[in-house]
């Protein structure tokens, strides 16, 4: 079973962690500016070491456990089932192809073409740009 802390479970949080395991939350990604990128990305976050002062575990970067929890709750000890990684790769695919796209050029489409850029101008009598 999964464990879930959620801000406000700072002092359980601190006492449950395991040095070097990685722990996870989500993002959640605003689709309107980026309709391509899926929803809900999750991300990773390792303890390495703990705070000389107060003795809570840290980050590698110093960052304490408590405000990690804090800021940026709730924190899994699993990976969400289904969600792609913050890290990793995003699909490549820069449009919708369609089924029927085979990547051919037949004997009618490279001549439209050659129709095009006989139409368009040609940049050697073109008039200087200024």
């Amino acid at each position: 079973m999964a464990k879930v802390w959620k801000p406000g479970d700072e002092r359980r949080f601190c006492r449950d962690i395991k040095l070097g395991k990685p722990y996870y939350r989500i993002h959640n990604i605003d689709t309107r500016r980026a309709p391509w990128e899926d929803p809900q990305l999750y991300s990773e976050i390792v303890f390495t070491d703990y705070l000389p002062l107060t003795a809570t575990p840290c980050t590698k970067y110093g960052t304490a456990a408590s405000t990690v929890l804090r800021q940026h709750g709730p924190i899994y000890d699993t990976p969400p089932h289904g969600m792609r990684n913050l890290a990793e790769a995003a699909r490549s695919v820069g449009a919708p192809l369609g089924d029927n796209y085979e990547g051919v050029l037949d004997e009618d489409e490279i001549r439209g073409l050659e129709k095009l850029v006989a139409q368009s101008s040609n940049p050697r009598t073109r008039r200087p740009i200024r």
